[in-house]
């Protein structure tokens, strides 16, 4: 079979001087690559990787923000034999450490990073360092470009077996330690089903911004584009990224619901909601209102839009369709190369992750458990035979943790995770997730989380969305923000079975964030990080007569 490997080797071949990359350089500049160019600089580094005499299939990690240098480093690794390891660029030294440890990195390629003097102990001083450019300053490293200038690029064609280890993915930790999730160039190809899915083309533009490291960017993007060869826009970083956006005009989009609700923040942030919903219903105005919205967000050239990670409130996805902009939703594990369930833009599927992929097959377990078989399914867990036995059954199954249900056409409905369920005092189990989707379903709320275990009733924490946590909220806009959360409240539970049902909200400014260790680098809640915080304040909470619980 043919790897992305392959693919992007006949691109070089065959389309070496159309334009594929191009990187942001600061200042409105940018720098691009051809696929010629690109690919020149990728075989340079493999010389210098395969001069280094590393036994075939060394684990080489690369510690970067998206750029463009990422994926050449990646193809650097390919080319020259080895496996790469890739660590978010958010991660904390201890956590660097670990991942380089566990996974017996030789060499570690050092990108763009935000903080790196505090990330730089975790680099073991037996690591090799090889920085990219925009890289920091980086100690004892040698830059790429001083590679590049020095080493001939490698000749011919390099074919990887398809069995080959290509990848080791470390999982964001939102239940625990990092695990090393192990992926040959074949089941990574299993991404090429999202080529046929978005109808992918070379004329085709993405925008790379969330991470390279996890799964979803690799399948959706990296994966793909290796086969077909479309033009990839790297975003600059957050103070830019409307401006990234509207340099690239993707027409292949997505992102996960955090930034969904953001975008939807900053819409009403111009224009508030209940004047947009006005001139919504107006025939012929609400096509122009349409039109520059989503302009001025960059996505008025969007074919294809997926939203994943994370559980998307419908009434989310269907208030972005009365814009004219359609959401899927992808449902998938760094366990099996996100290939497992689609929900295609523009469908009936509100609340649904869709029907399996070709090629899955899903059931559910007698606990409430999604069992996925995948050609994605990885090889295993990195030194870690034990745990893979217990994730992969015997007959091929990928056990998610995630509960859920199937309906009569097959559609798959995610209810939590098989270890979030809480215990409240009555011994009644709650499931956190739904609740937070629905209580997300307000474009005031930005982040929920939903906990109570051996309380009565359980409660909700819950944070402002951006415009409304940068206003002080005093007087008159606080009593009115009150009751429009009591009435939410209100209408909530009126939804939910009685032991479901919501004592409180917790109404809080601090945003959760990867920095103070609330999000992981996906930007999923760290619901143990989250309870421990504010444990110490929940007594006091819950002696107060309100509902809406302020806390400054």
């Amino acid at each position: 079979m043919k790897t992305q490997l392959d693919f992007i080797q006949d691109h070089e071949a065959q389309r070496p001087n159309d334009l594929w990359l191009t990187q942001p350089m600061g200042g409105g500049q940018v720098k691009t690559y051809t696929f010629g160019t690109a690919l020149d600089e990728a075989r340079r580094v493999a010389t210098y990787l395969q001069s280094l005499s590393l036994p075939p299939g060394s684990r080489i990690a690369i510690f970067s923000k998206n750029t463009a240098w990422w994926l050449m480093a990646d193809l650097a690794i390919w080319l020259a034999g080895h496996v790469s390891v890739p660590i978010y660029p958010t991660l904390t030294a201890a956590s660097i450490k670990q991942i380089l440890e566990h996974s017996g990195a030789s060499l570690v390629f050092v990108g763009k990073l935000d903080g790196f003097p505090a990330m730089e102990p975790g680099l073991p001083s037996n690591v090799i360092r090889v920085a990219l450019p925009l890289a920091p300053a980086v100690p004892n490293a040698t830059k790429w470009d001083e590679l590049v200038g020095k080493h001939a690029p490698l000749q011919g064609r390099v074919a990887r077996p398809a069995d080959d280890l290509a990848t080791i993915l470390y999982t964001s930790g939102s239940t625990g330690e990092p695990k090393g999730v192990m992926h040959s160039f074949k089941t990574m190809a299993s991404g090429f089903a999202f080529c046929d899915l978005a109808k992918m083309t070379p004329s085709d533009r993405l925008l790379s911004y969330l991470p390279l490291s996890h799964v979803a960017e690799r399948a959706v993007l990296e994966t793909t584009n290796f086969k077909v060869g479309y033009q990839v826009f790297f975003a600059e970083g957050l103070e830019t990224f409307l401006q990234d956006l509207a340099r690239a005009r993707p027409t292949l989009f997505g992102t996960v619901p955090r930034l969904w609700l953001k975008f939807q923040a900053g819409i009403f942030t111009k224009m508030p909601e209940l004047k947009l919903n006005r001139l919504l219903k107006i025939p012929i105005v609400n096509r122009l209102v349409k039109k520059k919205i989503l302009k001025g967000l960059g996505l008025d050239q969007v074919r294809w839009c997926v939203t994943g990670s994370a559980p998307t409130p419908p009434e989310l996805l269907r208030w972005y369709g009365q814009l004219g902009l359609k959401i899927g939703e992808v449902y998938g594990m760094t366990e099996n190369w996100a290939i497992s369930h689609v929900a295609e833009p523009g469908g009936d599927n509100a609340g649904t992750v869709g029907r399996a992929q070709v090629g899955v097959t899903c059931r559910i377990a007698d606990t409430g458990e999604i069992l996925v078989k995948s050609p994605g399914t990885m090889l295993g867990y990195y030194k870690n035979p034990e745990l893979t036995a217990q994730t992969i059954d015997a007959e091929g199954f990928l056990h998610t943790g995630d509960r859920g249900q199937l309906d009569a056409s097959g559609k798959l409905t995610i209810t939590g995770r098989v270890k979030e369920l809480f215990k409240t005092s009555k011994g009644k189990y709650v499931a956190p997730a739904p609740i937070e989707s629905q209580l997300l379903s307000r474009g005031e709320l930005e982040q929920a989380c939903v906990s109570g275990a051996n309380l009565a009733q359980p409660f909700a924490l819950v944070v402002l969305a951006e415009h409304l946590r940068k206003k002080s909220l005093g007087g008159e806009d606080k009593v009115e923000m009150t009751r429009l959360l009591q009435l939410h409240l209100t209408q909530l539970n009126a939804k939910l079975d009685p032991h479901e049902q919501l004592e409180k909200l917790i109404v809080m400014r601090e945003e959760w964030t990867v920095d103070n260790g609330l999000l992981t680098p996906t930007l999923k809640l760290k619901r143990s990080a989250i309870e421990a915080r504010y444990a110490p304040q929940v007594n006091e909470w819950f002696s107060l007569k309100e509902n809406i619980v302020w806390v400054n």
